[in-house]
């Protein structure tokens, strides 16, 4: 066996060590990082994601920009899952942790060709990121978080994002209005406010609904498109005929005894509509088929049926309207039916919804999107499901704290000061992730039409002074000034999460020498 090679990857396999290895994954996470950088802050660009289908995507969103991009290299995907992270806790700030985490890569690198050890670097930062979690704590207002307050937080979660005709502060008053009907108290239920988009006009048409929108629509031409003060069943079957569980073959020898049968399968419907009908339901969601034959009966009795719900409208609208769920008419009882103050059909271009409104639940909402075109309401969407977030994170998880760059100022003047009582090598480490959090405000300034160099300068001068500095946008320009007067605030939420996701994925990338990739 002397002398002889021992191979123990496949031929196909590939392999980058050492520098090489470091080198990629950290540029891959760069670029990544990059990509989105340009879309932070009020005054932040869009990107156009475009399908191999050719299906478009226009958003600022940084969640979805790097969610769209078709992303191969294993360390660019890490910093993915920090933007995916970041939304799935706390509904907003990805692109502050991506550019963070990029930015922290960058340094990496600077230490990195400086003969830093990799151990060194990743100590370095934990010790930086809980220096960073304890400025947060600080700086934390004790205010009450009042309507006003929180209209402010959801306002600068939409700020810069694509909201169509209307601005954010009109849009934040509907937002914490939805989240205030969700309030219980055991805290605030996030799946009692649900979101339901409309083209065919403008953003300024969003409305909030006390209630549940389905797409559904009656099932018969006959019945009533509007109930007042509605009597509601939620039915987890078909109101059809019952299908044998065997094969069976019945033989008919003469025309009564056809008639009789026909007779039986309508008797056997009609009673589908005299069980509802003798319950006194008014309207009856339903997740199966009706038949016809049972939609004219219900029809004629005035009685509104809407078949193919959803499983999950149909449990939305037992929420909301306080009922049961029954899953045989046979057990149906008037304890099992709920109450909605008005139930209607609306029709939009060539569709028709359903609303259900006034329940017994009422912290059971719905957010009406209305946007000109798909893309115009998507992109509302996806900034009112971010606001919504931040307001119940600001609400549930640690109040709120100065936006517009405030708080990342404070958190690199917080880092460099304890970065003097860190010994060793460990000190650039810290020091280093204060630059990575200084590149945050920079790119705000440099969005903003500021010179970066120049704000960041005012910033630290203005945050030394006063103690609390931000990028507050005015028009095509902005200035330094005092966040809090201008209302522009995140929840400390946003930033604690945003601190630790990046560190921990700029650490695991940072620590890498070897990448093992088989064909």
């Amino acid at each position: 066996m002397g002398g002889q090679p021992m191979f123990i990857l496949s031929e196909d396999a590939e392999r980058t060590r050492g520098e090489d290895a470091q080198s990629s994954n950290i540029q891959a996470g760069k670029a990544v990082a990059e990509t989105v950088r340009t879309t932070l802050g009020p005054r932040g660009m869009d990107k156009m994601l475009v399908s191999d289908s050719g299906d478009v995507v226009i958003t600022n969103d940084g969640a979805t920009i790097l969610e769209k991009m078709d992303i191969e290299h294993p360390a660019a995907q890490m910093i993915v899952e920090v933007a995916s992270t970041q939304e799935e806790e706390v509904g907003d700030g990805t692109t502050t942790a991506s550019v963070l985490a990029g930015q922290l890569l960058a340094q990496a690198e600077d230490l990195l060709d400086d003969d830093v050890h990799p151990t060194t670097i990743v100590e370095g930062y934990h010790a930086a990121s809980q220096l960073a979690l304890d400025a947060i704590d600080d700086l934390v207002l004790d205010e009450e978080l009042d309507d006003d307050l929180l209209q402010s937080v959801a306002a600068s979660s939409m700020t810069g994002k694509g909201t169509g005709d209307i601005n954010a502060g009109a849009l934040a008053e509907t937002v914490v209005a939805a989240v205030r009907h969700a309030e219980t108290g055991d805290g605030i239920a996030r799946n009692d406010i649900a979101l339901r988009t409309q083209t065919g006009a403008g953003a300024s048409a969003t409305e909030l609904v006390e209630g549940v929108i389905t797409e559904e629509e009656p099932a018969h031409a006959a019945m009533p498109r509007s109930v007042e003060a509605a009597n509601v069943a939620v039915l987890d079957l078909d109101l059809d005929l019952q299908e044998a569980n065997i094969d069976a073959e019945y033989n008919v020898t003469d025309v009564s005894q056809l008639e009789q049968a026909l007779d039986a399968e309508e008797e056997e419907l009609a009673g589908y509509a005299d069980t509802l009908v003798d319950a006194g339901v008014d309207v009856a969601f339903v997740t199966g088929d009706i038949a016809d034959r049972v939609a004219s009966v219900l029809g004629k009795e005035d009685v509104l049926a809407v078949e193919s719900v959803s499983d999950d409208d149909a449990s939305a609208i037992a929420r909301a309207t306080g009922s049961t769920t029954v899953g045989s008419l046979q057990d149906l009882e008037s304890a099992d039916l709920g109450h909605a103050d008005s139930i209607h059909v609306e029709s939009y271009g060539g569709d028709d919804l359903t609303f259900v409104e006034g329940g017994e639940n009422a912290e059971t909402v719905t957010l009406f999107v209305r946007g000109g075109t798909e893309h115009v309401a998507d992109e509302l969407e996806r900034a009112l499901n971010d606001a919504l977030d931040v307001v119940i994170a600001a609400l549930t998880e640690g109040g709120v704290v100065p936006g517009a760059g405030a708080t990342e100022i404070a958190i690199a003047d917080a880092v460099r000061s304890g970065a003097t009582s860190v010994e060793g090598r460990k000190q650039l480490a810290v020091e280093a992730f204060a630059d990575a959090v200084d590149v945050l405000p920079r790119t705000l300034a440099e969005n903003t039409g500021l010179d970066p160099i120049d704000a960041l300068v005012d910033l630290r001068n203005r945050h030394d002074s006063e103690g609390v500095a931000g990028l507050i946008s005015e028009g095509q320009s902005g200035n330094v000034g005092d966040p809090v007067d201008a209302g522009v605030l995140d929840p400390a939420a946003v930033k604690r999460e945003a601190a630790e996701s990046a560190t921990e994925a700029a650490t695991m990338i940072a620590r890498i020498d070897d990448v093992i990739s088989s064909s």
